[in-house]
């Protein structure tokens, strides 16, 4: 079968097209026949061996993608040949950048009628993750401000409207008056073009927005100097969600900016919740009957075939992309 392996760490180069063997599914696993796969920047770290989890080269990358039940292993119950199915990653991923992939039954949930699996490829990292920090963690309620970071990119225009949808007023911030006004297309009702403020004025304008009381939940998908201002943003008794560290910088905190207001700060790391016995399959149900019925919608970017995964990595790397950039198997 077609896939695209990494032979060694290193830039979007490393990315070589393949033929490999056809997988076979053994007890307790679905042999999954791959439609499209999400690209993430979870792939591009394992490719430049900087994700925490990463192993040795050979890999072939890939941790969510969209297709058909193939074939059953032994044990397997609840599935049938032909049937649609969403493939997510979590500690034993085999890879999606693949035509087919042998997987756990635990990393299988059923693909509702009528989601087109280019966008339910997109579900299982950037969807879920928006869908757990404001739904399970922070557990956001009708009436509250929400600020989400990075509002353009793919767990921000997710959780721009997930908390739109809960009732909540969305400020979204993004790092562009293009991006910014983009971001505002999915429900927020206030946007913050980061590049115009220094990171004081950043806190400034949002506290400005909100009359100077500041957020009852901030979703930090940026990290380093990020998670600072976030904590100043926060309202009396609010909540930050940390999700992620895409800045790759180290973060400088002064207690003094959320003891005081009684802020809760919350963590998230999809991998390591799922090894702590999440199973994100009723979540990701749930959310796919929703886009499946246009309550959502995903924005999908750029298409490319299998072979173009270098492409793609180069694509999402140059951070100039709004919306999903997904790999189709067709």
């Amino acid at each position: 079968m077609r896939a695209v392996r990494i032979e060694e760490f290193g830039g979007p180069e490393v990315l070589v097209p393949v033929e490999v063997p056809d997988p076979v599914p053994g007890p307790g696993q679905v042999l999954v026949r791959i439609a499209a796969a999400g690209v993430n920047r979870a792939d591009a770290l394992l490719r430049a061996g900087s994700y925490h989890r990463a192993g040795r080269p050979p890999l072939i990358p890939g941790a969510e993608a969209a297709g058909t039940v193939a074939a059953l292993g032994e044990g397997v119950t609840g599935f049938r040949a032909g049937q649609p199915v969403i493939a997510f990653g979590g500690a034993e991923s085999p890879g999606y950048y693949a035509e087919s992939a042998a997987v756990s039954a635990r990393q299988v949930a059923a693909r509702p009628d009528g989601l087109d699996p280019i966008e339910a490829a997109t579900l299982p990292i950037a969807w879920l993750s928006a869908w757990y920090c404001l739904r399970r963690l922070a557990k956001v309620t009708a009436g509250e401000t929400v600020v989400v970071k990075a509002a353009a990119s793919g767990v921000g225009t997710a959780a721009v409207q997930i908390a739109a949808e809960a009732g909540a007023r969305v400020v979204a911030l993004a790092g562009s008056a293009e991006r910014s006004a983009w971001a505002g297309e999915f429900g927020a009702a206030d946007v913050v073009d980061t590049s115009r403020h220094t990171d004081d004025g950043e806190v400034e304008e949002v506290l400005r927005l909100t009359g100077g009381r500041g957020a009852d939940v901030v979703l930090d998908t940026v990290g380093g100097p990020s998670l600072r201002r976030s904590l100043c943003e926060t309202a009396h008794g609010g909540r930050v969600v940390s999700l992620a560290n895409v800045a790759l910088a180290p973060t400088t905190l002064d207690t003094r900016d959320f003891y005081p207001k009684n802020i809760a700060i919350l963590g998230f790391q999809l991998t390591n919740l799922q090894i702590h016995g999440y199973d994100p399959r009723p979540d990701l149900r749930e959310l796919a009957e929703r886009v499946a019925a246009g309550r959502y919608r995903v924005p999908v970017e750029t298409v490319l075939p299998l072979e173009r995964a270098r492409e793609a990595h180069e694509r999402l790397e140059s951070r100039g992309n709004r919306g999903k950039i997904v790999l189709s198997m067709a």
